[in-house]
């Protein structure tokens, strides 16, 4: 039989003090005499006391949760993401509840849902619109909601957006002064606001310099994707250039790119790529890529999270371009 939890009772009865003496004890700034402290302090560590925070939680209009909630989990640039904002969180002595929306579609309610169960403080969404039901539950209920890369198109929400617009300019403009003359872009399928607004600034640039664009958007934002695009597009060998709207589908392009087309990158092939996670520096890859600082979002989150007096504000992550060895120089 597995061993149960001590309880705030087994601490009082070896105390010989009241239940609640050990809950004001273990309350801060609550008042309790040195003398009941000690005793309690004593039996908590003879006993292995742990406070149960979610039962404190009943008690407290909101608990020091901040949920978050994310589809696509397992992909390099929100697994980075998720492991700084938990760190920022655990920093701050604020937990993350995590909870995947891989199977709610576009349809996050009932996730957000569960997160009001768990008075969660605040709730941070990284992929999928939250419904305006469900923000103005979140309003109702004093609960923050910042979201991520997203239009929500609310003047009452924390957003934070990374700078998709210039950094898919910069990249446009690397490719045209490598003299890239047709480019192509690729998105996925999901066609996300983050991805329609890169590829349309790129695009946009490229055509404003008389060049061709070529736009693919099949699939799932994935490096499989990125194998699937180069596979359509290359064999027009006019196309010198790719900008894909993620690294993830980038690595699979170029991938393709030398294995099944023997393109030479970057003679005579230039791919840039948008996000800069890890696996973009690795030495196989050596990505040129427009780089948004994790660091930066996730402080961008943090600072969103000390606002809880109803300011709300929209931030935009500054983006440069990482020269690195796939486009000519």
């Amino acid at each position: 039989m597995a061993k149960s939890f001590v309880t705030s009772i087994d601490v009082a009865q070896r105390a010989g003090v009241s239940r609640s003496a050990v809950s004001r004890t273990f309350t801060p700034g609550a008042s309790v005499s040195s003398d009941v402290r000690q005793r309690v302090m004593k039996a908590a560590e003879e006993l292995g006391y742990r406070v149960n925070r979610l039962a404190q939680t009943l008690n407290t209009s909101s608990s020091n949760l901040v949920g978050v909630v994310g589809a696509n989990l397992s992909s390099p640039f929100i697994a980075k993401q998720l492991d700084m904002l938990s760190l920022g969180l655990l920093r701050r002595g604020q937990q993350c509840l995590l909870l995947n929306a891989a199977d709610a579609r576009s349809n996050i309610a009932p996730l957000i849902e569960l997160i009001f169960e768990f008075r969660a403080r605040a709730i941070v969404v990284l992929s999928g619109e939250p419904p305006a039901s469900i923000v103005d539950e979140c309003l109702a209920n004093g609960v923050k909601l910042i979201v991520i890369n997203r239009n929500a198109n609310r003047p009452d929400l924390d957003v934070i957006l990374s700078d998709d617009i210039l950094g898919s300019r910069l990249a446009a403009d690397r490719l045209i002064a490598a003299r890239c003359s047709k480019v192509a872009v690729v998105c996925s399928g999901s066609l996300t606001p983050t991805q329609v607004r890169r590829a349309t600034a790129f695009e946009e640039t490229i055509l404003e310099h008389g060049g061709e664009v070529v736009r693919w958007s099949v699939g799932p934002t994935a490096y499989e994707t990125g194998i699937a695009a180069a596979k359509a597009l290359l064999s027009d060998t006019q196309i010198d250039g790719a900008f894909c709207v993620t690294d993830l589908m980038a690595l699979g392009f170029l991938d393709s790119a030398r294995k099944d087309f023997n393109r030479s990158v970057p003679d005579d092939l230039s791919v840039i790529g948008f996000d800069n996670i890890p696996q973009a520096a690795w030495i196989s890859y050596n990505l040129t890529t427009i780089g948004q600082s994790f660091s930066v979002l996730t402080d961008a989150v943090l600072a969103a999270l000390d606002h809880d007096d109803g300011h709300v504000s929209t931030q935009i992550v500054p983006v440069e371009l990482i020269e690195r060895g796939t486009v000519r120089s």
